[in-house]
């Protein structure tokens, strides 16, 4: 399915470290495939690679890296990776992705693109705030104190997560 627009849909998921953001993106990619969402995700590593080399020894563009390409593409019929050296910016890590109807960056509360919260029993609300405009829903665990959210702000149940996609789906690939 296209998007409405000549962009891919852009939305982040945001929560502290064991939140479960990656359990719902891992989710999410299915149901979506199956309502004919093509998704990509962009996942920021939170320690950086320093010196390390994305790779595994021994293996051709390893031993380029670390004899000090600037970067590399390996590819075959039907997948490519690129490492490059350099820092990098949101928008252009999104044009990477042009046929996708939407990507997901893990991560990015701080970015201006529509965000779900994922809250855990235990865990402040604080990357929340009642007039967030770029919330469209938490995930928290069942017990979790929803009193702590914005009034109006769609709730879901940590591991129930097809009724954000369903949410993603209706919102902004239909126009509902």
């Amino acid at each position: 399915m296209e998007t409405t627009n000549s962009r891919p849909v852009t939305i982040c998921v945001s929560g502290l470290k064991n939140s479960g953001k990656t359990a719902l993106i891992e989710a999410l990619i299915p149901m979506l495939a199956a309502k004919g969402i093509q998704t990509a995700v962009i996942k920021h590593h939170g320690h950086g690679f320093g010196d390390k080399i994305p790779d595994k020894p021994g293996t051709d563009t390893y031993r380029f890296l670390a004899n000090g390409a600037h970067g590399i593409v390996i590819y075959d019929d039907e997948t490519l990776v690129l490492v490059k050296r350099k820092s990098a910016e949101i928008a252009d890590l999104i044009s990477l992705f042009p046929e996708s109807g939407l990507i997901i960056i893990e991560g990015g509360k701080t970015e201006p693109y529509p965000r779900i919260a994922m809250l855990r029993t235990g865990q402040d609300p604080a990357n929340i705030s009642s007039d967030d405009s770029t919330l469209l829903c938490a995930v928290t665990d069942p017990d979790y104190d929803a009193t702590s959210l914005p009034a109006g702000l769609p709730r879901f149940d940590f591991g129930d997560f097809s009724p954000v996609a369903d949410l993603i789906y209706k919102r902004f690939f239909t126009g509902s």
